[in-house]
Order: structure tokens, then C-alpha cells, then sequence
């Protein structure tokens, strides 16, 4: 280990390894600690590194650069860096490798976050894909530690500036934030860098279809030639369930006798039993749809003899057929409470038959109530019209 002044002129010329050997390395002799390493398999090149001895006297080693990238007055500084923070008892070396250990966000979603929530979590499907279609390409390869707050709002901007809804928008963030939490609670991650991040106000966007849009709908209904998946969207409009309810009823869900469809907790959003009372339009698509006997579940795919786990593509056909391009699944639970809030219906009512474990949501359907009170009060002023009329 020669040691000889370091200069520019040095690093340029001499850097040349002896014959016979692999390696060599040049100590600086103003620098303590400082050395050039330079192998016979590369000549007129090398790395800087600084020696020092670890808090157990231990040798260790701590690469600066190479000498094609980094500047030699540039190395001076940083060896003097962090000759400081090892002289207040920092350990470059360790802090490395304890870097290293920290896992990537890839690691995280695909080893632990989705395996945890797989059997606890209906909507984990989501999850893997929002995973899958975005956030690894921006988190994927950054370690728990690196991912910072500000490149996550970035992110959520981004996701509105490529035209995303409010709503999805929201949704990746809250997966980060649940994700990053189970890290720490794992012993993963110290911070969650999700956390206070401000969401995109979500507007509620509610379709109500008018009489003559009902009419348009239902003869669509009536008429087209996929009768298992007409019978599926006239039962989701007879009983404000939501589509994933529905296409995973059974026949031993349903008791003919009082009229009722219990859903389990496993199926209902709330996670409690939900017993949703069966009308007459229900119990006719009941009658309609041919399975009960010989399958298990209610709305069977004829081709495959296994129950329907989406209608996505041919809901799409048929709100277009009835010129409803703009009518979603979800908008048929929403005409189902018009329904009952506007037959003077009160609100706990509709609570309870939609299963809304918290008021507030049922309260979205107080504009509708207004409206029934509203034409009730207008029939006073038909009477008080029309007995104007007569006197006159």
C-alpha cells in the first residue's frame, strides 16, 4: 500500500496496477484513511474509499467514487464529511447495508400486503390490480424508506391529470396509507409518508332514471334475447342489492315462505347479516330465471353451468340499446331508494332495506323526500286552484 500524494496529475497518469499483482491500492498522504484502489483489469482507473476503524475497532471500508465520476477536491470534502460524522460515532458502512435491508415497495405488496389481505379483504382483487396497473411503476423498485410524501401527492396529481375520477384518485392513496400502516405495524417502516396527504373531493354522482327513461329500460329488459342477465339487472332495481350480492345469492339464501334473501356477512358490505325483503317484481325474476333445483346459485351463465362473477359487457349492450350510455350498475340501487323515498318511504326505512350501517349515507336520498313532501304540499294548491276556479 504505497502512499503518495493524491493529485489530479497522479490520477491521470499513474494509475497503474504493478505487474504481478490484481490490485493495488494508493494511500493519500494528507488524507487519513483516503486510498485509491486500482485492479490490473482496469488500468487508469479506480475507486476512491476511506478506511476507518468501526466502534468495535472493526476495519471497514466506505466507497466514495470513481475516479471518472467524482472530482478530487469533491473527494476531499466528502472523506471529511464523513470522517466527521465517524469521529460523533455515525457508521457509514452499517448504515449502508441496514439501507439495504429495508425492503422495496414491490417486496412489500407482492410478499406481505396482498398474501395478509387475501383471506380478510372482498375487495383485495382491487388492490393487486391498482398495484399492478400503477403504483409499481412509480414505487415498485424504491426501498419503504425512500418513498417520501411529496412523491406521493405528485402521484395523486398525476393520476387526475390522466384523467382518473376523484374517487379512483382517492382510492390509491388510501391503499398506500393501509399498506405503509400494516409496514409499520410489521416493524417494517418507522413513518407512514401517506399520512396527511389531502384527498379530491369526491361529488356524488347519482343517475335517476325519468318515467319515460324507466320505460325505455325496462323494455330493454323485457325484450332482449340475454334473459339470465336481464332477470340479474331487474332483480338488482326490485331490490337496491349491489351487484356482487346478487351474483352471489343461492338458493339457500332465499326463504320463499317469509319472503326474505338473507345475505351473509361474507357477501355484505357492512359484514353483518342483511335480510333484504323479496317484492313481487322480485319473487316473478325468482320464478324467471330456471335454477332453482338444479344449481346453487341463483343466476347461472348456461354455457359454462357456473354462476355469473360479472355482466360488465353486457350491462354496457344493454343501457346503450335503451340509449343510457350514461346509466351505471351502481345507479340501479340508487333508482331502487328513488323508488321508496318518492312512495313516501321514510329514510330509517330506506336505511335499513339498503343496509347502510351509517345514516349519513341514506342521507344523500333527503333531496328525493323533499320532493315527494313537495308534491303532496302541491296537491293542497290543485284543491285551492280549483276552487278558485269555481267561484270565479
Amino acid at each position: 500500500m504505497p502512499v503518495v500524494k493524491l493529485t489530479e496529475t497522479f490520477i491521470k497518469n499513474q494509475l497503474i496496477c504493478p505487474e504481478g499483482q490484481n490490485r493495488i491500492e494508493y494511500c493519500d498522504s494528507d488524507v487519513k484513511g483516503l486510498y485509491v484502489l486500482v485492479s490490473a483489469a482496469n488500468p487508469g482507473e479506480g475507486g476512491y474509499y476511506l478506511r476507518f476503524k468501526d466502534g468495535n475497532n472493526k476495519t471497514c471500508h466506505q466507497k466514495i467514487g470513481r475516479t471518472k465520476e467524482i472530482s478530487l477536491a469533491n473527494v476531499r470534502k466528502e472523506a471529511g464529511r464523513l470522517k466527521l460524522e465517524i469521529a460523533q460515532g455515525a457508521n457509514p458502512v452499517a448504515e449502508k447495508k441496514a439501507q439495504k435491508a429495508i425492503i422495496t415497495f414491490a417486496e412489500l405488496m407482492e410478499s406481505h400486503y396482498l398474501p395478509y389481505v387475501q383471506p380478510r379483504k372482498r375487495s383485495w382483487k382491487k388492490d393487486e390490480e391498482m398495484f399492478r396497473l400503477r403504483l409499481n411503476a412509480v414505487f415498485g423498485s424504491q426501498r419503504l424508506n425512500q418513498i417520501t410524501r411529496q412523491q406521493i401527492q405528485a402521484f395523486h396529481t398525476a393520476l387526475k391529470n390522466d384523467g382518473l375520477s376523484e374517487s379512483t384518485c382517492n382510492h390509491y392513496v388510501k391503499l398506500l396509507k393501509q399498506a405503509f400502516n400494516l409496514a409499520i405495524d410489521w416493524e417494517l417502516l418507522e413513518t407512514n409518508p401517506a399520512t396527511r396527504i389531502p384527498l379530491f373531493r369526491e361529488e356524488a354522482r347519482e343517475n335517476y332514471l325519468s318515467e319515460t327513461e324507466l320505460e325505455q329500460f325496462l323494455i330493454v329488459l323485457r325484450n332482449d334475447e340475454n334473459r339470465m342477465i336481464c332477470n340479474v339487472v331487474y332483480f338488482l332495481l326490485s331490490t337496491g342489492a349491489r351487484l356482487n350480492e346478487a351474483l352471489s345469492a343461492t338458493w339457500s339464501q332465499i326463504d320463499r315462505r317469509h319472503r326474505v334473501w338473507r345475505i351473509p356477512a361474507s357477501n355484505s358490505k357492512s359484514k353483518k347479516v342483511r335480510s333484504v325483503p323479496l317484492n313481487d317484481s322480485a319473487i316473478d325474476v325468482l320464478n324467471q330465471v330456471g335454477t332453482e333445483g338444479s344449481f346453487d346459485y341463483l343466476f347461472i351463465n348456461r354455457q359454462t353451468g357456473e354462476h355469473y362473477t360479472t355482466i360488465s359487457k353486457v350491462y354496457d349492450r344493454l343501457r346503450r340499446k335503451a340509449g343510457l350510455p350514461h346509466l351505471r350498475i351502481h345507479d340501479l340501487r340508487h333508482q331502487y331508494a328513488s323508488f321508496l323515498v318518492n312512495s313516501g318511504r321514510t329514510l330509517y326505512e330506506v336505511q335499513q332495506i339498503l343496509g347502510h350501517s351509517d345514516p349519513s349515507v341514506t342521507q344523500r336520498y333527503a333531496h328525493l323526500s323533499a320532493k315527494s313532501l313537495l308534491d303532496a304540499a302541491n296537491s293542497a294548491s290543485v284543491i285551492l286552484r280549483g276552487a278558485m276556479q269555481a267561484g270565479v
